[in-house]
């Protein structure tokens, strides 16, 4: 049977929350709060010991976001809100440079290691500090938060100029600035409010409907020359199924704010519907990290391996997608990739995932936090079935 009766989804419901706040949240903190410094400390080893005392500044704000958004939406533990108020004053003291852009990794003490040339840091830092006004009450951090997403709105359009990621010799545009700026608008919206969030959430959304949404091959692109055609070259034509899925759930979500937008819920299970056939691995299992938008090589040497977070967004995208449509398949196919993530990236001993797994399902590195991985896809996933379970079966 692959539809689920109620008596499961409530089974599923608590097992998140179990997970959640038994499991993966216990994981990080309050070990993880540097009382000292500030901010947190994640860089962990598989038992949460501590490997580096480094700081990636996005995932800094991601655990502000995290402890704050439990917080507001969870249980008001006081805990979480001294953790969140730890990430957001570390983020204000260290995370900016002087030309008002943001560092992507600062030593323990806050001084700064490296910048990038994206600004997915500024986006998190709205996110943390909408959800910290909320949790706090502080006016000064909603009025940071709609600042800095000014900043990213300047930044997505090209009126701030940012180092060039390409050269005029082949240049390209990627699916990341918009679905990144659609969630960040989202979370705006729902914490604090900005009466710029619907225009700009609505003017993203079409520019991946437009360029990047390939129906007549059944694909999402993850980048596209600036009129939105291919770019027949390895980087132009490798895919991240996990990626192109999560920007999927962005817009089942943004379907649901909109009483079930038809034209929304059609456009995301499109592109959930394309990116399941190219990513989940019929032979193994899992979502495979990169493929060809033409079934040729790919040029990284990881492209079939299993990485955590992909397997969190299309946990949500397909539970969204069955909610919202009742559609037999994507309950099956929730099942199989729920299956799949906690069999083999869950830690049973020491909780939390591990992040890496080659194709075959084995573990490639047993560390728990890095640069790239902290307290964020995997508390966010388990959260958010929980919130759209409970609204489900409210209804």
């Amino acid at each position: 049977m692959s539809e689920y009766t109620r008596e499961e989804l409530l089974e599923l419901r608590a097992f998140y929350a179990r997970q959640l706040l038994e499991d993966t949240v216990p994981f990080w903190f309050p070990r993880s709060f540097d009382r000292e410094h500030g901010g947190f400390l994640l860089m962990r080893d598989e038992d949460g010991g501590l490997l580096d005392d480094d700081k990636a500044v996005w995932i800094q704000g991601r655990a502000t976001w995290l402890l704050s958004t439990l917080f507001n939406s969870v249980e008001r533990r006081e805990l979480w809100l001294e953790g969140a108020k730890l990430g957001f004053d570390f983020l204000n003291q260290h995370g900016f440079d002087e030309d008002g852009r943001m560092f992507f990794h600062v030593a323990r003490d806050g001084r700064p290691i490296r910048k990038r040339r994206y600004f997915f840091s500024e986006t998190f830092y709205v996110i943390a500090a909408a959800a910290y006004a909320r949790a706090s009450g502080s006016e000064a951090a909603a009025e940071r938060a709609r600042a800095v997403f000014g900043k990213c709105i300047a930044y997505a359009t090209g009126d701030e100029r940012l180092p060039p990621k390409y050269t005029g010799t082949r240049p390209a545009r990627g699916i990341g600035v918009p679905m990144i700026m659609i969630n960040t608008a989202q979370q705006l919206r729902e914490t604090i409010g900005d009466d710029r969030c619907d225009g700009w959430i609505s003017r993203w959304i079409g520019e991946i409907e437009t360029c990047f949404v390939k129906d007549d091959i059944a694909c999402v692109m993850e980048q596209v020359a600036p009129d939105g055609s291919i770019i027949d070259h390895i980087d132009g034509r490798t895919l991240n199924p996990g990626h192109a899925i999560e920007g999927a759930w962005f817009i089942l979500h943004e379907a649901r704010y909109r009483n079930n937008d038809p034209a929304l819920i059609r456009l995301g299970c499109r592109m959930l519907d394309y990116m399941w056939e190219r990513g989940w691995d019929k032979e193994h299992g899992g979502i495979l990290y990169f493929r060809d938008v033409y079934d040729r090589p790919v040029q990284e040497y990881w492209q079939d391996m299993k990485f955590w977070w992909p397997h969190n967004e299309t946990i949500i995208a397909t539970l969204l997608a069955y909610l919202m449509t009742g559609e037999e398949k994507y309950a099956r196919w929730h099942r199989q990739v729920h299956d799949y993530a906690y069999s083999h990236f869950h830690d049973t001993r020491h909780g939390e995932w591990f992040g890496y797994l080659r194709r075959d399902g084995s573990i490639a590195q047993r560390a728990k936090g890095n640069l790239f991985k902290g307290p964020f896809h995997l508390p966010r996933q388990e959260w958010y079935c929980i919130q759209i379970l409970d609204q489900y079966l409210r209804s």
